[in-house]
């Protein structure tokens, strides 16, 4: 049984705190101005990595070393945060870190992962080839393969959600983005740790929303393909133990299309000069879209990264939506 109790979740926030210093939640006037609702945003953009994994990445690795001390290296597939995290917290632990991404992997991600002392390797075209690749080398190498969803991540995670409920215990809803589920079961548990009765919404790309279909259907479904520049929320098939989790205790999912995305990107801009990446703009998107039912309520987003490809950045900002033509397929 997984235990997110508050004494478990508070015990993992202070081993995130120990590294990553809690990050702020403002109410924008700017946003409230412009959609008619107390906005307040959680910046996750703002940690070590400028995404909200890292927290995860900590207390997961930590699991690993007092579980399996043999280990002495890991392995994962990625598209950028999601291995920062994992190669940030593995080398302060000690541990070797491999990080696998497909060939066209964002550069400035790359970059980030080699500064934090991965062996980065490049492998197939899209994400499900660079899983299996990892896959292979973590039999071959005796390297322990670190998945997309875990418990320990998800512990890790909700730390950002007792920040938030800490300081604005009165919200009325959070919307949370959703890739493989982490951030989305990781603020349930915090609110419901806390008792509170917020409504915790999930966030999907209209383009690859597999995540909301299954939480509608009760059912595992997927996505096809992945066509999103939102690369942190193209997730084709949902992770079954996090549907099983968030499935009764969410209260509803919103698809954004990569239009309302590119505007949540210029809004974020211009309201709070923060830079979004695609991922990190679906939840402010979604309150867009929501807005005239959100009315007189307080309402928090979760910006839950900012390291969006510079060209794409560029374009967004000059007004254009990025159109992608590669399946991005689960990237994390």
């Amino acid at each position: 049984m997984d235990d997110f109790s508050l004494p478990s979740l508070r015990a993992a926030a202070a081993m995130v705190h120990d590294q990553v210093p809690p990050t702020p939640q403002y109410a924008w006037p700017l946003l409230a101005g412009r959609i008619g609702v107390e906005t307040w945003v959680k910046h996750e953009n703002h940690t070590p990595t400028g995404a909200f994994k890292v927290r995860g990445a900590i207390t997961y690795i930590d699991w690993l070393r007092r579980t399996h001390p043999e280990v002495t290296g890991i392995i994962t597939a990625t598209r950028g945060n999601h291995g920062q995290a994992q190669v940030r917290a593995a080398r302060a632990a000690g541990l070797q870190a491999t990080i696998v991404v497909p060939h066209g992997n964002a550069l400035e991600k790359n970059a980030a992962m080699r500064a934090f002392g991965a062996t980065l390797i490049e492998h197939g075209h899209d994400f499900d080839s660079a899983k299996a690749e990892a896959v292979r080398l973590a039999a071959e190498q005796g390297l322990f393969m670190v998945p997309a969803y875990h418990a320990q991540l998800v512990r890790g995670v909700a730390s950002y959600g007792l920040e938030l409920f800490d300081a604005v215990p009165d919200l009325d809803t959070v919307y949370v983005p959703v890739g493989c589920g982490s951030g989305l079961c990781a603020t349930i548990a915090a609110r419901d740790a806390l008792g509170l009765k917020t409504k915790v919404v999930g966030v999907v790309s209209a383009h690859v929303d597999a995540a909301k279909r299954s939480f509608e259907a009760g059912q595992l479904l997927t996505s096809p393909t992945a066509y999103t520049f939102a690369d942190g929320v193209a997730v084709c098939t949902p992770v079954q133990a996090a549907l099983d989790y968030f499935g009764p205790r969410a209260d509803r999912f919103v698809g954004v299309t990569d239009d309302e995305v590119a505007d949540a990107i210029r809004i974020y801009w211009q309201d709070t000069h923060n830079l979004a990446e695609g991922a990190g703009a679906v939840a402010l998107a979604a309150l867009i879209q929501e807005k005239e039912q959100m009315r007189g309520k307080k309402v928090a987003v979760i910006l839950s990264g900012g390291n969006g490809d510079m060209s794409q950045m560029a374009q967004i900002l000059g007004g254009e939506t990025p159109r992608v033509t590669t399946d991005m397929r689960k990237a994390i």
